[in-house]
């Protein structure tokens, strides 16, 4: 699949990160229409002889092939959230902040992607590249999934950086999530005669009483304390004013540490809600941070030693689910990613592209 931007749409490679940044998100992308700017992305890439360029759907992949001891993958998604009067991009020279939909979540990332992409042409480690789409909705349309079914060679690698904001500090792997729903049930009957039934509401006292009593486990993985969570989200039950319900459901979601497999989550909620009736709704799996690897040491190294945990989940996961270990890296400040006031410092777009451009050129091969 293959056309040509229009001419608004097109991209210059040569131009510094933060005018670059400023280009790709007044090109828009919501979910589910990426074609314009995976056109720009495929038509910029595919100029440059360094790189082999695929493209699948509405993502796009650049690759080189050096022939050296290990590879990495550095990926971003196009898409946004939808526009929120956040469009066009806008400079705030004075206060080093860059405004607009998509400047933190992730387009700051992207443009720091392309630009190694196209000025580092030749590596002290292999690289591919992937700009992909429909990050921002359900996992069906994820672009990273669709190459790890379709192209899973494509993935291969030693270690992976994915560059969703996170302030331009390391976040290393991502705690893996659970939901499941918690039922109690009882026996209806007349609220003015209340002994005759069974009230399934005050039955989850008992669910509620083993949450409030729960204990969060931290372990340390890698130098990282993980620290789990295991949380009522929701609570439903109820027929009418003058009757006992006969059913009572809460949801309960559980944050557990890359150590633990989603079916090993779920024997401990299951074990946790023993005598209950607990039913599996959702599970992602969490990404081990890997750090013992040569190519994440050596690029802890570069961004100068400082690594925090990823406590939410990111795309990181599906790395992992690929045997290949993966951080968070990108500018931008994570709280801010889907808001209306979206920006992103110049700053930091500017630190992640030389502290990578550092990694990718001066580092060695490990």
């Amino acid at each position: 699949m293959s056309s040509t931007p229009s001419l608004a749409s097109s991209l210059d490679l040569t131009t510094d990160v933060v005018s670059l940044t400023a280009a790709l998100v007044d090109i828009e992308s919501v979910s589910l229409a990426e074609q314009s700017i995976a056109d720009a992305v495929e038509a910029a890439l595919g100029a440059l002889p360094h790189l082999q360029v695929l493209r699948r759907g509405n993502t796009v992949v650049a690759r080189t092939e050096l022939g050296r001891g290990e590879r990495v993958v550095v990926a971003g998604h196009l898409d946004t959230v939808p526009v929120n009067d956040n469009l066009p991009s806008r400079l705030d020279a004075d206060a080093g902040l860059l405004h607009g939909l998509g400047t933190c979540d992730m387009k700051g990332g992207d443009a720091v992607i392309l630009r190694l992409a196209a000025t580092v042409p030749e590596p002290v480690r292999d690289v591919t590249y992937v700009l992909y789409e429909g990050e921002e909705i359900d996992a069906e349309y994820n672009g990273l999934q669709h190459l790890s079914q379709s192209d899973p060679h494509l993935l291969e690698a030693d270690f992976a950086i994915l560059m969703e904001p996170s302030n331009a500090v390391v976040e290393a792997g991502c705690q893996g999530t659970l939901r499941v729903e918690v039922r109690t049930t009882g026996e209806r009957a007349h609220s003015a005669r209340s002994w005759r039934g069974v009230n399934a509401i005050h039955g989850a006292g008992e669910v509620l009483a083993r949450l409030n009593a729960y204990e969060a486990r931290r372990p340390v993985i890698d130098g990282l304390e993980y620290h789990e969570g295991l949380n009522a989200v929701f609570i439903r039950g109820g027929v009418a004013g003058n009757v006992l319900p006969d059913e009572c459901v809460v949801e309960v979601n559980f944050r557990f540490a890359p150590d633990r497999s989603e079916a090993e989550a779920e024997q401990f909620v299951r074990e946790f809600f023993e005598g209950f009736d607990v039913r599996l709704t959702d599970t992602a799996p969490g990404a081990l941070p890997g750090l013992d690897r040569p190519a994440a040491k050596a690029f802890v190294e570069a961004v100068g030693g400082t690594v925090n945990p990823k406590f939410g989940w990111t795309d990181v996961a599906r790395f992992t689910a690929l045997g290949v270990p993966a951080v968070n890296f990108g500018p931008g400040d994570p709280m801010l990613a889907h808001k209306q006031e979206e920006f992103v410092p110049v700053a930091q777009v500017e630190h992640c592209e030389r502290t990578l451009r550092a990694w990718l050129t001066e580092g060695g091969e490990a």
